[in-house]
């Protein structure tokens, strides 16, 4: 039995992370943005967001719809309290990391059955004390939807309850992640060939289950795209037949294992070789993860966020390797340093997730030029600000419109020069070397009212306590229209 104080810390490690970082990057920003469209707009699909900004591939509307539902009743509650908007985004990102942690929790269970409440225990120390699990848990992220349905199958996996497995595996595939059918797959492939579960019944689960979700999904966000689809689909065609996401970067094909693996896991990543050493039945858990990373490799575009589904699992691995540590320490010296050092790591890898926290607190440019605006301009006033791609992308939200008579343009055509700037009030507009250049363009009909600053780069030096240094530099400039006067445009 996990003790709730175990679980209420990694509930603490969310809204922390929430609280640090409460804004979204572009990865984000279909389901933040259909949240927001579902809670305020309901069934005025015509004035979506999704609509008007589709992105490069559609997504589907089921994870959205289910965090939106639940949300709903905290939403209005924090209405009639007289919170803004923006409170919604706090909200509907805590219902997800909620969900998150719901599915880490069964995960969890399963895990203390199998190994034991020890290796329980230090796999909440673990997660709790890395950065990239508990930010992303609330991170509106397909990636993060599809991980509440995959903790669940592995919890399934871990019990031996193959039906429940098969019909989540088939829930994450279809409906948020395709590329999950090598991680899901691996496991059940797995299973079949150790003759723990047959063809047979692979069979009478699976066609019904991939049968169910792909109606609910075609005919749900058929709705909501106004065509017929099934985006997950398309977005499979896209990525992986087309290859298109090597649009966005490309990264070496051992990239996973030599930095993002090493950067999810921190200091931990030290004691999996040893769990695997120790404990035998942890190469049944761990192999598929290996296999699954290894074969994700072979698409040339990469993030960390493709691979998160396998964090637990290695952690799992690194905590039978602690638990195995800590229950010896009294052998010998030597066993009681290396005691010291497995619960030492845990301090080490917390500072480092605080360094990555802090830093990440200052990404979001978007963001804080959207507070930043409504704190330099009375609510009152009725003006027209243009946002522009960059701020966008960096944590500008549909949350964030808080005044009805303020009018929020993030039209994609506007050009500096243009006539057309003297219809906005007021512009967020990106510093880049170009931008420096063309500010000549924007002198005529508008003057630098702020600037925001955001990371630039973490610079050391000893001689600085701590001697990490995060360098920030003008990344969005708020300007403001020469002839702009008080309650007109």
């Amino acid at each position: 039995m996990i003790p709730p104080m175990m679980l209420l810390l990694l509930l603490i490690s969310v809204i922390i992370h929430l609280y640090v970082c409460p804004y979204t990057k572009v990865e984000e920003s279909f389901n933040l943005q259909a949240m927001h469209d579902i809670l305020y707009l309901r069934t005025n699909i015509s004035q979506y967001d999704h609509l008007e900004f589709p992105g490069v591939v559609p997504r589907t509307f089921v994870g959205p719809l289910v965090i939106s539902i639940t949300s709903a009743p905290f939403v209005y509650m924090a209405r009639l309290l007289g919170f803004t908007k923006f409170s919604g985004q706090y909200i509907v990102r805590f219902i997800l990391g909620v969900f998150v942690l719901a599915g880490f929790s069964y995960f969890l269970k399963a895990v203390s059955k199998t190994f034991g409440n020890v290796v329980a225990a230090w796999l909440v120390y673990i997660t709790a004390s890395q950065f990239h699990f508990v930010f992303y848990a609330s991170r509106t992220l397909p990636n993060t939807l599809a991980l509440v349905v995959v903790l669940f199958a592995l919890s399934y996996w871990l019990h031996q309850d193959h039906a429940k497995f098969i019909w989540s595996a088939a829930c994450a595939i279809i409906l948020f992640r395709t590329e999950l059918c090598i991680f899901l797959g691996l496991i059940l492939l797995k299973e079949m060939i150790s003759s723990r579960v047959s063809m047979k019944k692979v069979l009478l689960h699976s066609i019904p289950a991939g049968c169910v979700w792909l109606a609910l999904t075609v005919l749900i966000d058929s709705y909501f795209w106004q065509r017929w689809l099934w985006p997950e689909g398309e977005v499979w065609w896209y990525n992986i037949v087309l290859n298109r996401s090597v649009n966005w970067g490309t990264s070496p094909f051992l990239w996973y294992f030599y930095s993002a693996l090493p950067r999810a896991l921190l200091v931990s990543i030290l004691f999996i070789p040893m769990g695997l050493y120790l404990d035998r039945r942890l190469f049944t858990l761990v192999m598929p993860a290996v296999g699954f990373v290894l074969l994700y490799s072979l698409l040339p575009h990469k993030e960390l966020r493709f691979i998160i589904y396998v964090i637990p699992v290695f952690n799992v691995a690194a905590a039978v390797g602690c638990t195995r540590i800590w229950q010896n320490q009294r052998k010998s010296w030597f066993h009681f340093i290396l005691a010291i050092f497995a619960c030492c790591h845990l301090l080490v890898s917390l500072i480092a997730t605080s360094g990555l926290l802090y830093v990440s607190h200052y990404n979001y440019p978007g963001g804080d030029a959207m507070k930043k605006i409504h704190e330099l301009i009375p609510g009152h006033l009725p003006i027209h600000v243009h946002i522009d791609v960059f701020a966008a992308q960096t944590g500008v939200s549909r949350f964030y419109q808080i005044n009805n008579n303020w009018v929020y343009n993030k039209s994609e055509e506007v050009i500096p020069g243009q006539s057309d700037l003297h219809s906005f009030s007021h512009m967020l507009v990106a510093v880049t070397e170009a931008s420096k250049n063309s500010m000549d363009l924007y002198h005529d009909t508008h003057t630098v009212l702020a600037r925001v600053a955001a990371y630039d780069k973490v610079r050391f030096s000893f001689r600085h306590i701590p001697p990490v240094i995060v360098e920030r530099t003008g990344k969005i400039w708020i300007l403001k229209r020469h002839y702009h006067q008080e309650g007109h445009y």
